[in-house]
């Protein structure tokens, strides 16, 4: 029989890349979505399959991380071999401005979510997704030994959730790991994520349709890689034998500037014409450079990143003239000024 596996945050760029990749493996894949009044799942929208389809290998469920009776029963009814928890108010700067959301679903989901595959008493194998903003402050490069130091909301309700993993995984014997990614980009990225705000405004600018370019820092340092290789070094940290935790990274640092001259030059663009300063996305506290050590998943997983971040930047800026180029021949793309 098939495995199956129930990923949370589905709908997200980790999300869709994951299913993408388990349904290529055979799985029957459960995604969780939230209940929106509009639709939110255009990024599965190409694996969509339609309730009235037989022998379905998508299938999404509405519940939501900040309601733990939904989870359980949810748990109990599917019984997943695998538990992928993506889902999570992810963006750094916002969880500064909604605190407390963030805390809920970021950490307190992640317990509710443990505390579910618990109570519902099925035998399955759980991914947490937690994250280089753990580190904050802690200096590079940065592996599994390295102390936590986060800046900012988001990073404080990763430690939670990093910490409530390991505790399930100590205190019930769970199969419980923690993935810390690094930054991880693609076209499906956010489009107020900066490696996707840079890539969208390049295809905009390129073609007519915006003047500028505002951004924060330029001097932050990040070690940036290929969203759909990280959702691979997922899947692999659950197929081992005993669970563990995981750094993924490329280990290669490149600057806010760096992403950003990269990006226009790909584009026949010269940056300093285009990109303005704008202190108000300046964070509270900063992180001035995350640089991963991703050796342990390269020995024990047999891991290791191949896209790097000029060639990912090029990627995404081909990715956002296209998708401009395609807007513009449906005549369906505002002009931002």
């Amino acid at each position: 029989m098939s495995k199956s596996a129930l990923i949370t945050g589905v709908t997200g760029q980790d999300g869709s890349y994951l299913a993408e990749l388990l349904l290529a493996k055979g799985y029957t894949v459960h995604g969780l979505v939230r209940r929106s009044s509009s639709f939110n799942t255009e990024r599965i929208d190409h694996i969509y399959q339609g309730p009235q389809e037989a022998n379905r290998s998508l299938v999404l469920h509405h519940a939501d991380l900040s309601d733990g009776v939904a989870l359980v029963n949810l748990l109990r009814d599917l019984q997943p071999d695998e538990v992928y928890n993506l889902g999570a108010q992810s963006h750094v700067r916002v969880s500064f401005d909604a605190p407390l959301y963030t805390g809920d679903v970021t950490g307190l989901g992640a317990l509710r979510l443990l505390e579910a595959v618990r109570a519902s008493g099925i035998s399955t194998r759980v991914y947490q997704a937690s994250s280089s903003e753990m580190f904050g402050a802690a200096p590079p490069p940065q592996n599994e030994s390295t102390p936590f130091h986060p800046r900012s909301p988001y990073g404080c309700a990763k430690v939670f959730g990093y910490w409530s993993t390991v505790n399930y995984r100590e205190a019930y014997g769970m199969f419980a790991v923690n993935g810390i990614l690094f930054n991880h980009e693609s076209p499906r990225r956010g489009e107020t994520f900066v490696t996707r705000k840079i890539t969208r405004a390049v295809a905009r600018i390129q073609a007519g349709l915006q003047d500028r370019l505002y951004l924060g820092n330029l001097d932050a340092v990040r070690d940036w890689g290929y969203a759909p290789e990280y959702v691979d070094a997922m899947w692999r940290m659950l197929q081992r034998d005993e669970p563990d935790d995981y750094v993924v990274a490329t280990g290669e640092p490149a600057t806010v500037r760096q992403f950003v001259e990269t990006a226009f030059a790909h584009a026949g663009l010269e940056w300093a014409e285009y990109v303005r300063y704008d202190p108000k996305y300046e964070r509270p506290s900063e992180v001035d450079a995350l640089i991963g050590d991703a050796s342990k998943a390269h020995d024990l997983l047999g891991w290791k990143a191949s896209v790097k971040v000029e060639e990912l930047a090029r990627i995404m800026v081909d990715a956002d003239i296209q998708h401009v180029s395609d807007q513009l021949a449906g005549a369906t793309v505002r002009i931002d000024r």
